[in-house]
Order: structure tokens, then sequence, then C-alpha cells
């Protein structure tokens, strides 16, 4: 199993104080955090892609290779790559030289994205939001087979025999997919015998179930070989020494910042009744003590038998020294815990 941790760089003002740092100040505190994480032998540090005030990281490749040239072992991926509107020649040029900087420790996760700003931004039309990716995926597959690259396609030009360079340190360079819950989404995932990412972000996580359930299944009916088979999940969840300190912590930004998206996209106010039942044990989100937390993730990979947990370990902007904590905590209390009690399971 792995660990990691995934961010948006969230950039939001303080829900008590109104006050927020610069995004000079935030990119220097994520640095800070990045390191921790590696020192302390977490697996994962990923970076989702928007195009958003609240969130900034836009670029997040460039974030990732300020971070390796301060890492050594952790992995270093993106958490999405909104790849609908990106170009996949870019994107794997980015992500190789990423690669080479890092000694071959990037990642590439591919998604459609949950938010629409760069379809806009860079020309898209979101009539095509699923044909966009779909093609762009199969192109990105087609770059990493090799140097020289023959392509015609309808959302991306026809491009012969041409070479694509840097070229990564691994090969190949690793893509996943990352998904929301649609069950088109894991059976190709598991056709292209890609590892799959399933964010779970609201609800009893059982409720996914049958969908990783499906993905495992069309994966076996593909062909595909059981030892490279891997599936990852990513949450909400914010760790601190007690549970009512992390609540404390969490429920004003989390209400904050949710709120904002809701009222973006037309759904009912966040209430405090919502957030409980999130933290509940039932509940998607991993909050709390590293006990608390622990016991959580060890229900999940027992519905699932995932391969890699990604916590979202900041939905909001946190205090730093807060985040630093809860990073701390992760890497040495509650995945000693998890590894222990799944280990002492399968004996």
């Amino acid at each position: 199993m792995e660990f990691g941790i995934y961010t948006f760089v969230d950039h939001t003002p303080d829900p008590v104080t109104g006050e927020r740092i610069t995004a000079q100040q935030r990119h220097a505190q994520l640095l800070e955090e990045a390191e921790l994480a590696d020192r302390l032998g977490l697996d994962v540090f990923a970076i989702g892609e928007h195009h958003r005030e609240d969130f900034i990281a836009s670029a997040p490749a460039v974030l990732l290779a300020a971070i390796a040239a301060r890492t050594t072992r952790i992995r270093l991926g993106s958490a999405v790559t909104v790849l609908s509107s990106e170009d996949p020649v870019r994107v794997y040029q980015q992500y190789a030289t990423l690669d080479l900087l890092s000694g071959g420790r990037a990642e590439i996760m591919a998604g459609r994205g949950s938010f629409t700003e760069s379809f806009p931004l860079f020309g898209y039309d979101l009539k095509d939001y699923d044909t966009l990716f779909s093609e762009k995926l199969a192109m990105l597959l087609e770059i990493r087979k090799g140097e020289r690259l023959t392509w015609n396609g309808r959302h991306t030009p026809t491009i012969e025999g041409r070479g694509v360079y840097p070229r990564a340190v691994q090969e190949p360079l690793p893509v996943w997919v990352a998904v929301g819950g649609t069950p088109e989404s894991a059976v190709r995932a598991a056709a292209l015998g890609l590892p799959m990412t399933l964010a779970i972000i609201g609800g009893d996580p059982a409720r996914f179930k049958p969908f990783t359930d499906l993905y495992r299944k069309a994966w076996q009916q593909a062909g595909h070989p059981l030892d490279r088979f891997q599936l990852g999940i990513g949450s909400h969840g914010f760790i601190a020494d007690s549970f009512e300190e992390a609540a404390e912590l969490t429920w004003p930004r989390y209400a904050m910042q949710m709120g904002r998206i809701g009222r973006e996209r037309g759904w009912g106010p966040v209430g405090r009744p919502q957030f409980d039942f999130e933290v509940s044990p039932h509940g998607a989100m991993l909050l709390g003590d590293p006990e608390t937390v622990a016991r959580k993730i060890v229900r999940e990979h027992g519905l699932f038998g995932f391969t890699r947990f990604c916590l979202q370990f900041s939905v909001g902007s946190m205090p730093h020294d807060k985040l630093l904590r809860c990073i701390e905590l992760y890497a040495t209390e509650v995945v000693p815990r998890v590894k222990a009690a799944v280990g002492a399971r399968r004996r």
C-alpha cells in the first residue's frame, strides 16, 4: 500500500480574521509541506490543476518541479491534469521533464476535472466534454509509447512522424485515470490497463463499492496481469491531536469553501448536520485524531482493497503550522496504524 497527500493549494481568506496571505507566501508554504511529507516517508505528493482565484495551482508541473529540487524520494503527480483542455504533447513534455529533474518520480493523473473554468479559458466547448478527454487520453498514451508520433484526430492536430522530447526516465511514464463515479470511466480505465483513482468526497464510501468492483472485474476480463492492478482512493480529511481540534479547525473553512462552490453550482447551503455526518464513522471525510482517521481508512481498505490512499489535507486555507502537524500525524501515526491493522487482517 502507498499513502500520500494531495492539494489544490487553497488560497482563501481566513474565515475568522478575514485575512489572506499572499500567493507567494502560500507557494512557499507548499514547498515546506512537500518537504515534510518526503522527510517523513509518505509515498506521494500531488497537486490538482485549477484555474480559479481560490486555488493557485494552474501550473502543477511547475510547482512539482520546485518540489522535486527539494525532495529525494516522494513520488510527484498531478491530481488531476485536466486533459480535456490541455495539449497532450505539452503534458507529456512537462511531466517527462519533471521525471528527469526528480530522478524518475513523476506521474500524470489524467481527468476531465470537476470544474469547467479551463474550457472557456482555452477555447474549448463543453459539449465536447467527454470526447475531448477520450481522444486526448488516447493521444497521450500514444506519445508515451515512443519518441516518434504519428497521429490523426478530430480535436487534436494531425502529426506525421514528429519527435516528442524529452523522453521520461520511466518507461512508460505512469499515467493514472481519475474518476468521479461513472461506470463507463471505470471500464475505460480497466480496458486501457491504467491505474484508477476514485475521489470519494461525500456520503457513505460503501456506496462506491460496486463501482470499484466493476473496475476490478473489467481489469480481469481485459486480461491484464493482476500484479499490475492499482486502485487509488482520494478523500477530504484533516488530522489533529484531538477530534475536537480537527473539527473546530475544519468546519468554518469547509463551510466557506464548499459553500462557495455549492452556490456556483446551485446546491443548497452547507450545514453543520451535513458536516457532522461526513466526519462520522460512515461519512467520507477522514477527520479527527490519528486513531479515528486510521479506523476509517482501514474500513475503506476492507471495502475497496485499494493499493494507494491519498488524503486531500486542505479544504480551505488552514493555518500552516496546523497543516504541518496534520502531515506529521498522518505519516507517523495514521499510516503505521493502518498498515498494522491491514497486515493483521491478512494473516
